[in-house]
């Protein structure tokens, strides 16, 4: 099963395109979009779709290799990784870094530990009440 990328690029972001796609494809395995064993665009296919350069996406696969989350099988294609936790894996990547964003805000607005748990308390009952 090959799957269509829907992957886009953003030449306004700061940040480099192969970051661009690295975040899109966690994102996309995370949800469940993409599923663990299933393939995943090529290499070319993907430069081609975004109009970008075939290293660049060779930069992301690699990464994203090194990481774990795809496996390139030489002939075959790169597919998504079988590890049974990634899904979980990359949700919790992605509080963290969530995480250290509200740390760093929170500094910049003086509060201080005591006062930054007592707002995600808060936040976390907020969430707890819209589930219900």
């Amino acid at each position: 099963m090959n799957i269509h990328s829907d992957l886009s690029i953003s030449r306004t972001d700061g940040r480099p395109m192969y970051l661009q796609i690295i975040e899109q494809i966690k994102q996309r395995i995370a949800i469940g979009d993409w599923p663990a064993g299933s393939e995943i665009p090529s290499i070319r296919q993907l430069a081609i779709d975004l109009r970008i350069s075939v290293i660049t996406v060779k930069r992301a696969y690699f990464e994203l290799e090194h990481e774990g989350i795809i496996v390139t099988q030489h002939g075959k294609g790169s597919f998504v990784a079988t590890n049974t936790q990634l899904s979980r894996q990359l949700w919790e990547d992605e509080l963290d870094s969530y995480l250290e964003q509200v740390a760093r805000l929170a500094a910049l607005l003086g509060l201080s530990n005591e006062q930054l748990i007592h707002r995600l308390q808060a936040a976390a009952a907020q969430q707890q009440q819209e589930l219900l």
